[in-house]
């Protein structure tokens, strides 16, 4: 088979797709990517057996059909080395000899059987189908992704849990410190008349290839899923992942349902002071301390070991008892760079309870909670 192609609109693609190839592969034909012509439509396969990313595009003078598997580093770093310019693939059939050709020389590789490579799982009869709008997927792993965990002990945490209800869905991920919950009206599902709600875990991995391709992406997208698997259809990518397997736990029995304080405070100052105040925190525990009363915040962090320490004062809208809590500087500082509001809410109990922190006004249909655990205080 032959074909014609840029270089640089081919590299794009596969660069795409490349981040799903492991470094150590269980299967040696998975160091590969899998490319299939038929007609003029060029289809290129990463994989790494859980996560799968497919991708194609149109090339010019093509003869021929079949598929052919190629060593993705060596193909990669042939094509980075090229300025933009048509490069003319010819593939054997019978020894998967493979030669581009560009405008000064010629380059040959040897392939591997296409038909080594593994095929994509089938979805049951019983597979849900989703659509939502791509932005509202994009914002919602964007907010989420940063909480999942890294637990071999509890790996249902170690994804974004899609709480899939008639007329909104809710993205979840939590790690046991701190925990996200965003909420869009702005899907289209199909349920069974007594089913209240489907779900499942994606996990982090397939989550990040998401959140690198989602912004690149227009229109809608087109989830289905069944009890083990997920398909993801973009207008320029599929992507098919093996879920995590487990029960994910009852977020909302851990959100307070009503808070005593609730504090309106602009989110770069506070973010800037506690970037500024937590370099003088222990590095163990990263703690910094929140005073509030009379429409000010008192942040403070020392490191008796090192005997340095930083204290600032900014204003916010506060009115009630004075009330100090403590938070891990690293989590609370991630938290706020997650939110893209101006001013934002924190609601409070008690110094023992986990405080939420929410943008003062959400977006057009999204609705964004953050949940932080508090650091016991010994003062």
């Amino acid at each position: 088979m032959k074909f014609v192609v840029s270089s640089t609109v081919l590299l794009s693609h596969l660069q795409a797709i490349s981040r799903v190839i492991n470094s150590k592969n269980s299967l040696p034909i998975l160091d590969n990517f899998l490319l299939n012509l038929e007609g003029k439509t060029l289809t290129m396969t990463a994989s790494d057996i859980e996560t799968t990313l497919i991708t194609s595009l149109e090339v010019d003078n093509a003869e021929g059909s079949g598929k052919v598997a190629v060593a993705s580093r060596l193909l990669l770093d042939t094509l980075r080395e090229f300025s933009d310019q048509p490069l003319s693939f010819s593939i054997n059939d019978s020894n998967l000899a493979m030669v581009i050709t560009s405008a000064n020389g010629s380059y040959n590789f040897i392939g591997q059987n296409g038909d080594e490579y593994p095929r994509l799982p089938e979805l049951q009869e019983d597979a849900r189908v989703l659509t939502m709008d791509v932005d509202f997927l994009a914002n919602g792993i964007v907010k989420t992704l940063f909480c999942t965990a890294d637990d071999e002990l509890r790996p249902v945490m170690n994804g974004v849990f899609f709480d899939i209800y008639r007329d909104n869905i809710t993205m979840v991920a939590t790690d046991a410190h701190k925990l996200v919950r965003y909420k869009t009206q702005h899907t289209n599902i199909t349920l069974g008349e007594e089913e209240e709600k489907v779900n499942f875990i994606l996990p982090k991995k397939p989550a990040t290839m998401l959140k690198n391709i989602l912004p690149k992406e227009s229109g809608e997208v087109e989830i289905k899923f069944d009890s083990k698997n997920a398909y993801f259809r973009l207008s320029n990518y599929t992507m098919i992942c093996r879920q995590v397997e487990g029960r994910f736990p009852n977020y909302n029995g851990v959100i307070p349902k009503s808070n005593l304080y609730k504090i309106i405070i602009d989110r770069v100052s506070w973010l800037n002071a506690l970037k500024r105040v937590s370099v003088f925190s222990n590095q163990a525990s990263n703690l910094v301390k929140l005073a509030f009363s009379n429409n000010q915040i008192h942040i403070s962090a020392q490191d008796i070991d090192f005997s340095i320490s930083a204290e600032e004062t900014i204003s916010c809208q506060f009115e009630g008892d004075p009330i100090k809590i403590g938070f891990k500087s690293a989590f609370l500082i991630e938290i706020l760079n997650n939110i893209s509001a101006s001013e934002v809410v924190l609601e409070l109990t008690d110094p023992s309870r986990a405080g939420l922190i929410l943008p003062f006004e959400n977006e057009a249909n999204e609705e964004i909670l953050m949940l932080l655990m508090p650091m016991l205080l010994n003062d």
